[in-house]
């Protein structure tokens, strides 16, 4: 039953659509009919301005770190932990609240790797920062930093509580995952057409 409850929030914390209902809260607008119509921080920072996008970032990692402290707190096993992340990332691209629609999970893989590997997510941060700085292409960093994760998450100890090889495997699946969620992304990072973001203060 522990376990059922688990997921159930788990799932729940990460179907929130948060930039979608901040959007609507804060600006009027559902930020699924403007921009990229992705209702993830990027297009809510592109459309709602940079607090609200920063906001919508947080939440979104949030959604995946406090499903896992919460499952930590109450004995889950070393290996039931990272299904626990791996089902707040699904709740967040397959939001319930959205027709089974959402994000490309990687505000919400960040807060879940910020948990369970929180060395590798840093390095794989780094990365995409860096490319971000120089490119400028948001969706060019997530693939980044999408590549840098399993890698680092292989080579680097896991967190105390959490089952090595099946975090390697979480790493595999979200990396893959998420640059196949940025399948239009690359198709117009081919051909020129993707859009930079402007940083706004």
């Amino acid at each position: 039953m522990k376990y059922i409850l688990l997921s159930l929030l788990a799932y729940f914390a990460g179907s929130i659509p948060s930039g979608v209902w901040i959007g609507k809260t804060f600006k009027g607008i559902d930020i699924r009919t403007v921009g990229s119509k992705n209702s993830g921080a990027t297009n809510a920072y592109r459309n709602l301005g940079a607090v609200y996008g920063l906001m919508t970032l947080v939440i979104d990692a949030l959604k995946g770190y406090l499903p896992l402290l919460i499952s930590s707190k109450m004995g889950v096993s070393e290996k039931y932990i990272v299904v626990i992340g791996l089902i707040a990332i699904l709740g967040h691209s397959f939001s319930c609240f959205l027709n089974f629609k959402g994000g490309k999970g990687v505000a919400t893989s960040l807060g879940v790797f910020l948990f369970l590997a929180p060395k590798a997510i840093g390095i794989a941060t780094l990365g995409f920062l860096i490319v971000v700085f120089f490119t400028r292409y948001v969706s060019l960093s997530s693939i980044t930093a999408a590549i840098i994760l399993p890698i680092m998450t292989m080579i680097l100890p896991a967190k105390d509580g959490v089952d090595k090889f099946t975090l390697s495997i979480l790493s595999v699946f979200i990396g893959v995952f998420v640059i196949y969620k940025h399948k239009t992304n690359i198709t117009r990072l081919l051909n020129g057409t993707e859009s930079k973001i402007v940083f706004k203060k």
